[in-house]
């Protein structure tokens, strides 16, 4: 068959020293810098992507996804100064998200409790 093997999709290649995230900085701007993500797709671009908007040292950030047979995101961060680097905009990002995961499985667990305890006599009360 000539398709790529499934798990070149979301494993690193160790024999070759492929790594998860490389950063280049920007020669032209000072605060802007490109990080690359190896076997990563639009879900975790898109997602960072949200989440670095919401902070107020970003002034641009994008991504690019060149080719659907490419496992690779290129996200392009611009912070508001020269103050603030990318890579601690970024951090802040991971971090926060994170934190709204932990927030947000322990809301799930909760719910979950209280249902199975307002349920106790089984479903449909029977």
């Amino acid at each position: 068959m000539n398709a790529p093997e499934r798990s070149a999709a979301f494993l690193l290649d160790e024999d070759i020293g492929e790594v998860k995230i490389t950063y280049a900085a920007d020669t032209k701007v000072s605060n802007a810098g490109t990080f690359t993500f190896n076997k990563e797709d639009h879900t975790i671009a898109n997602l960072l992507r949200m989440q670095l908007l919401r902070d107020p040292n970003v002034r641009f950030v994008g991504y690019m996804h060149p080719h659907p047979l490419i496992h690779r995101i290129d996200l392009r961060i611009q912070t508001t100064s020269s103050t603030v680097a990318p890579v601690e905009v970024l951090s802040a990002a991971i971090e926060d998200l994170a934190n709204e995961t932990d927030h947000l499985t322990t809301q799930v667990t909760e719910a979950i409790a209280n249902w199975r305890k307002d349920n106790e006599g089984g479903v449909m009360g029977m």
